[in-house]
């Protein structure tokens, strides 16, 4: 049973937030690197969020190029358009990813991070996808799959139970697994795949894992009953971890996972 979470103003801004702790401005780094725009192209973003990736591939497709950013959610659209209304080259767009505005064959590339996993109908999303691109197109993938975490806890069968319940929020939480079969099924070839770790080995308070922490707690504390959880027992595995930070015990990792396909 899944359980999006509705993307209002509060929760735009902790998403933009946790992109721009260094742990994410290094994520975008990488997908920079393996996407590798060049100027002139024209590239979408997929679930353009708040802007930051949108706003990098437009300064680097320069005002010969053209970047798309698409979003459901209007919060997102409103700080992606305020990030991006100095650059005439970018624009946003209300889109789906499995119904993309966009006549066949008419991008050179498309990057998608952290947008896939929230799709139900990923056969409908990657055809989508290859129609878009033209021959030769570039596609850039990045999810995260939940079953690479490791998180320390004073009671891991506790843990287990609020990560299952945060799993809930997602279409597919293990989406990495399956994205080579499914990007071969849609007609793609794919180039490289690469791990892009989100790892705290300590307690920092701007980082992903510090806003994950809050993310989660939120989360469980709304959706928690339909999974089991009390109030008082997220509570407490909220409070297990500030302990362990208090002690200087804390350690968080989770994988994303980084796929460039060519149509």
């Amino acid at each position: 049973m899944s359980q999006a979470i509705e993307f209002d103003e509060a929760a735009a801004r902790a998403v933009e937030q946790m992109y721009l702790t260094p742990d994410v401005v290094g994520q975008r780094a990488r997908v920079l690197e393996m996407l590798a725009p060049k100027p002139g192209e024209r590239i979408a973003d997929i679930g353009v969020g708040p802007g930051l990736l949108a706003q990098d591939l437009a300064r680097l497709v320069g005002e010969t190029g053209r970047v798309a950013g698409l979003d459901m959610a209007p919060a997102m659209m409103k700080m992606a358009r305020t990030r991006l209304a100095a650059l005439p080259q970018a624009e946003c767009m209300t889109g789906d990813a499995t119904s993309l505005p966009f006549a066949d064959g008419s991008l050179d590339a498309a990057v998608s991070t952290q947008v896939y996993e929230y799709v139900a109908d990923m056969g409908t999303a990657l055809s989508e996808l290859h129609r878009v691109l033209r021959a030769g197109g570039r596609a850039l993938v990045l999810d995260t799959d939940w079953r690479s975490v490791v998180w320390h806890s004073s009671d891991e069968a506790r843990m287990g139970r609020v990560l299952a319940c945060w799993d809930g929020h997602l279409a597919d939480p293990h989406l990495p697994a399956k994205l080579g079969r499914l990007f071969a099924r849609a007609g793609f070839q794919v180039l490289r795949v690469e791990i892009v770790p989100m790892l705290a080995a300590g307690w920092q308070p701007v980082s992903y894992a510090a806003g994950i922490m809050r993310a989660i707690h939120g989360f469980a504390r709304n959706n928690g009953e339909a999974h089991g959880l009390s109030a008082e027992e997220i509570q407490a595995w909220y409070d297990d971890q500030l302990r362990l930070i208090e002690r200087g015990e804390f350690f968080f990792s989770v994988n994303r996972y980084a796929f460039l396909a060519v149509r």
